[in-house]
């Protein structure tokens, strides 16, 4: 079993800290600027950070424009590189910083890794930007104009190009490159390249003044290159002190990871600032080992990376890191974002999904009828409602969704009136079945002890219950030529939380089998806010996603008092574990297939403080806050059920839309597995997880 320290520290699961540090500048004055620097390098260093980037010509500033050409001032740049040179024998982390160098009788505008004392590799700037307010060709040579791929810098014999990667020692996937400003914004950045070589942290020293929209137009730039490239983009920009004669400044510091925003720092700041995150190496390395097109786009330009470089160097990785542990945002529901506005948008779009493909089997099959059954809970309302809005696109008439609520020993009075009201409200056609009588029967052929009055309730007695229901919804849509609409979630699939075969498992088109527990709850609250079903259809649905998610199979005990308010007796969650963290476990387990001793460390992070984090407020009064050892106990739980028990129900699921990256257990979508797997390799790495921290709330 790990430690309590080795759990808690990100660089065991994969992650390292970087930081991007937008320093006070002076116009000309390296002493100065370098001083700044070194400041924030040992600040960023302290808290953490294996790599600090900072801006574009940041010893010299970068408005400096003809004083480029000054001896004294490219003089006095070099010194100031050296001071950091000097400064890193004492800090562990990798600086980055920007400056102008002489190299074959020409400037270049050069972004310098220094590290342990040692200066690591100097990249030329590639694409020079000559239009608008810059005027960069003016002082500067592009990077392909250079002669030496080597070149003697403060003592030192470096790399020189736009063509090295730095990798560290101690985290074999922290392997780093270097572009500056306009290299991003071109069509095909240095970067690029650099991506295809390896490099899996990308860093942009950029300077690049502040215009109306320029801003988010950033955002768009490094979050669309960090995805394609999958990588991690540092960006960096000028702030105080550059000179305002004609431009203005507003050190702006960005840091994304492929395509999502993991920091961002304040703008338009009179002071030097600092962002920092904790980027996951090991996520990177996985999505290009999943995505088989990036290693075909490495593939086809074998040619133009066989000449890359690498140099390595030695960081100083943190064995205790300071607070908070891991320095990045995990979302507690990664089905279902925080923010409001963006909840509602994933919740049109996976309506919408499900609708419509709901409306192209119904036309492609020419069958105009569904039959549906509607027990009251959380799933079979959501599949409803859907059901009635592709019967509305269709123009047809949703008295022809066959609605049947079918009682069995264990439906509470609650269930059984809120489907007759979500049935009326919905205007389907609504029938009840009671399906005592023939689960009795088949009870007695079986010679179950149940039949003669012993209150024995064990698999059979229940799965006769789901048998019943399902047989009698796929005839019932034989009967009316109909077919039968599946109401299963993936949060059930992923738990083997169904009867296999004749029962819940299976019908004809499912259109909840890639949407987790977790979504169904907002997308249900979703429809209801929005007044689709109107207020007494609102009223119903608000009392629905109030009720215990169960599947009512097993009475209450003999003697209670049963009303239309009581939850049911049996709760789903006392078996499978609490659904909002089992879905937790599958969406870092599908996706990314980590390892359960960072998915536990990433639940941990996510759920151990209640008062840390966004919630997605409207549903959530009961505000969870799980220990270590009880996110061990459920990740058990599920790693068991899904990689042991349950893969073979999986290996044989009805038609069903896939909604979203991180759901889908269809063997024809995202996942293909054997049905006689085991579990062990997946158990005994969670065995190393600590039972407890001492620190949860």
């Amino acid at each position: 079993m790990t430690t309590l320290p080795e759990f808690l520290d990100p660089y065991a699961h994969g992650f390292a800290r970087v930081a991007v540090a937008v320093p006070r500048n002076r116009v000309a004055d390296p002493v100065f600027n370098a001083s700044e620097t070194v400041a924030l390098y040992r600040e960023a260093s302290a808290k953490g950070a294996v790599v600090v980037a900072f801006p574009e010509l940041g010893l010299s500033a970068y408005t400096c424009d003809d004083l480029f050409h000054q001896a004294a001032l490219l003089d006095g740049c070099e010194a100031a590189l050296a001071t950091v040179v000097a400064a890193s024998k004492q800090v562990g982390a990798l600086a980055i910083v920007g400056l102008p160098l002489r190299v074959d009788h020409r400037l270049y505008n050069c972004a310098v890794a220094v590290g342990g004392g040692r200066i690591l590799a100097v990249w030329p700037k590639t694409y020079l930007p000559n239009y608008g307010e810059f005027y960069e060709a003016r002082q500067f040579s592009a990077a392909d104009s250079a002669l030496s791929d080597q070149i003697d810098l403060c003592g030192q014999r470096v790399l020189f190009g736009t063509d090295v990667i730095v990798q560290a020692r101690q985290l074999p996937l922290l392997k780093l490159h270097v572009e500056i400003c306009e290299d991003v914004w071109v069509p095909i950045p240095p970067s690029s390249y650099a991506a295809l070589a390896g490099a899996t942290v990308l860093v942009n020293l950029s300077a690049s003044n502040i215009t109306i929209g320029k801003s988010e137009y950033r955002h768009r730039l490094v979050s669309l290159h960090s995805a394609r490239c999958l990588a991690a983009y540092l960006y960096s920009s000028a702030g105080i002190g550059e000179s305002t004669t004609d431009l203005a400044w507003d050190g702006q510091a960005l840091i994304y990871e492929s395509g999502e925003m993991l920091a961002e720092s304040e703008r338009f700041s009179n002071q030097s600032h600092m962002i920092m995150s904790d980027v996951d190496l090991e996520r990177l390395s996985r999505e290009r080992m999943r995505q088989n097109s990036f290693g075909v786009s490495v593939q086809r330009h074998k040619q133009a990376l066989a000449g890359w470089r690498t140099v390595e160097f030695d960081c100083t990785v943190p064995r205790s890191m300071p607070a908070p542990a891991l320095m990045r945002n995990v979302e507690r529901f990664p089905y279902v974002p925080a923010d409001a506005r963006h909840r509602d948008e994933r919740c049109m779009e996976v309506f919408n999904i499900q609708v419509q493909s709901l409306v192209q089997r119904l036309e492609a099959t020419g069958i105009k009828k569904l039959v549906i059954g509607v027990s009251g809970g959380l799933d079979s309302t959501h599949a409803l409602l859907v059901c009635a809005q592709a019967m509305d696109r269709l123009s047809l008439p949703r008295a022809d969704i066959l609605g049947f609520t079918m009682p069995g020993f264990a439906t509470s009075d609650r269930t059984r009136v809120q489907a007759h009201q979500l049935m009326d409200a919905i205007g389907c056609t609504a029938r009840e079945i009671d399906i005592r009588p023939s689960c009795n029967q088949m009870l007695e052929d079986l010679g179950h002890p149940f039949a003669e009055g012993v209150p024995q309730y064990d698999i059979t007695f229940e799965n006769v219950q789901a048998g019943e229901r399902t047989s009698h919804l796929f005839r019932l849509a034989n009967f009316h030529g109909a077919i039968v609409v599946g109401t299963g979630d993936l949060s059930e699939l992923a738990l083997g939380w169904c009867t296999y075969g004749v029962g819940d498992h299976m019908s004809h088109y499912n259109v909840n089998a890639s949407v987790p527990k977790t979504l169904i709850k907002h997308l249900v609250h979703w429809v209801a806010q929005n007044g689709k079903i109107g207020p007494a259809g609102s009223e119903v649905l608000h009392a629905i996603l109030a009720t215990e998610v169960s599947p009512e199979l097993v009475p209450h005990e003999a003697g209670s008092a049963e009303d239309a308010t009581r939850q049911p007796g049996q709760r789903t969650e006392d078996f499978v574990g609490p659904y909002e963290l089992q879905d937790f476990h599958l969406y870092y387990t599908l996706r990314y297939g980590f390892k359960p001793s960072k998915v536990a460390f990433l639940a941990y992070t996510a759920w151990h403080d209640r008062d840390k984090g966004g919630w997605p407020d409207e549903l959530q009064t009961e505000r969870n806050a799980y220990s270590i050892a009880q996110i061990r106990k459920h990740l058990g739980t599920f790693l068991y059920r899904f990689f042991k028990t349950s893969q073979f129900k999986r290996s044989c699921v009805p038609n069903a839309p896939k909604v979203g990256s991180g759901g889908s257990l269809s063997p024809r979508g995202d996942w293909r597995a054997p049905s006689d797997s085991e579990a062990a390799v997946w158990l005994a790495d969670l065995a190393g997880v600590p039972d407890e921290t001492g620190s949860d709330r």
